[in-house]
C-alpha cells in the first residue's frame, strides 16, 4: 500500500509538472524558443494588400528567414486570434488602428526598431478625377467627411457584436447630428441621383463607407456600395466605375496603387488621423519587438 502511495504521488508530481510546463508555453514562457510555439506563422490579412507587404518586408528585413506570412483575410485572422486568447496561447497577427479588437482584446504592438511599417497614417477619401465637376454637391459633402478612431471604433465595435453594418452606420448618425450637420454643411438635398462608393471588407471602411452612405441617402442619393480588393477598389474609382472611397490608407499602406493611379484620381484629403499598422501580440506574451521573434 505504501508502495502504491509512493507510485502515485509520483505519477501527481510529474502531471503537474507537464501542465506547469504547457501553462508556460502558452504564454511564451516555456523553453522553446516564441518562434517554435507558434510555428514560426504570422497569421495575415488579404493576400497583395499593403499591410502584407510591409510585413514580407520586415521579414526579411529582420532576418526571419524562417517565418511565414500566412494570408487570409480580416474574418480569419480575428478568429485565429480569438481561439489563440481563449487558450492565453502565443499568436502573431497583422494589426492596424482603429480596429474593434483593440477594444476587444488586450493586445500590443510589437516595436518596430528599423521602421518597417511606418509612422501613423491618415484615411483619405479619393474620388474619380472629374467627379467633383460631374455632382459637385456629393464632393463637397465627402470633402468634408471628417471623423475620428473613436467615432469610428463604435461603430466598428457594434458591427462586430452583430448589428447590421447598415444599422450600425443609421444608429451612429443619429446619434451624432452635430458632426453630420458640418459634413453637409451646404450641400443640397437631391432627388435620386446616384453614386456608387467601393470599399475594402476590412472593419474600418466597412464602417466609414456605411456611415457615408447612410448621410448620403438622407440627403437623397441613391447609393450602391462596391465590395472589392485593395486594387480592384483602386482601379474602380480610377476608372469611373465607383465615384468614390473613403478607404485610401495613406502615404504607406495603399502607397503603390496612389503612384499607380495618381493621374486618374483626386485626393480630397484625410478623412480620418492617427492610424498604425504592425505586428500585434496579446498583451500576455512576454516579447516586446519584432526583433524579439528571430531568437
Amino acid at each position: 500500500m505504501k508502495k502504491l502511495s509512493t507510485i502515485l504521488i509520483g505519477f501527481f508530481v510529474v502531471i503537474a509538472s507537464v501542465l506547469t510546463g504547457c501553462a508556460g508555453q502558452s504564454a511564451g514562457d516555456g523553453k522553446d524558443s516564441f518562434g517554435d510555439q507558434v510555428g514560426h506563422k504570422i497569421i495575415g490579412i488579404d493576400p497583395g494588400s499593403g499591410e502584407m507587404k510591409l510585413t514580407d518586408k520586415a521579414v526579411q528585413a529582420y532576418g526571419m528567414s524562417n517565418w511565414t506570412v500566412q494570408s487570409g483575410s480580416e474574418a480569419t485572422m480575428t478568429a485565429s486570434l480569438d481561439k489563440a486568447i481563449k487558450n492565453k496561447q502565443p499568436i502573431v497577427v497583422t494589426g492596424w488602428t482603429p480596429h474593434w479588437m483593440f477594444q476587444k482584446y488586450d493586445l500590443k504592438y510589437l516595436e518596430d526598431p528599423k521602421g518597417i511599417f511606418g509612422k501613423s497614417e491618415e484615411i483619405h477619401t479619393v474620388i474619380h478625377k472629374g467627379f467633383d465637376k460631374k455632382d459637385p454637391n456629393a464632393a463637397k459633402f465627402l470633402d468634408q467627411f471628417f471623423w475620428t478612431a473613436n467615432d469610428m471604433g463604435k461603430v466598428m465595435l457594434d458591427i462586430q457584436k452583430g448589428t447590421d453594418p447598415d444599422k450600425a452606420a443609421q444608429k451612429w448618425v443619429d446619434e451624432n447630428k452635430e458632426k453630420v450637420a458640418q459634413w453637409t454643411n451646404g450641400v443640397k438635398k437631391v432627388s435620386g441621383k446616384k453614386i456608387k462608393l467601393g470599399y475594402v471588407a476590412w472593419a474600418s471602411e466597412i464602417a466609414s463607407t456605411n456611415v457615408v452612405s447612410s448621410v448620403l441617402k438622407k440627403l437623397g442619393y441613391d447609393v450602391t456600395m462596391e465590395q472589392l480588393g485593395a486594387g480592384q477598389m483602386w482601379a474602380g474609382v480610377a476608372k469611373g466605375s465607383d465615384d468614390a472611397i473613403v478607404a485610401a490608407w495613406l502615404p504607406t499602406t495603399h502607397a503603390d496603387y496612389m503612384n499607380q493611379f495618381k493621374n486618374q484620381v483626386t485626393d480630397l484629403g484625410a478623412n480620418l488621423k492617427g492610424t498604425k499598422l504592425g505586428l500585434v501580440v496579446p498583451s500576455y506574451v512576454k516579447i516586446h519587438s519584432i526583433e524579439d521573434l528571430k531568437n
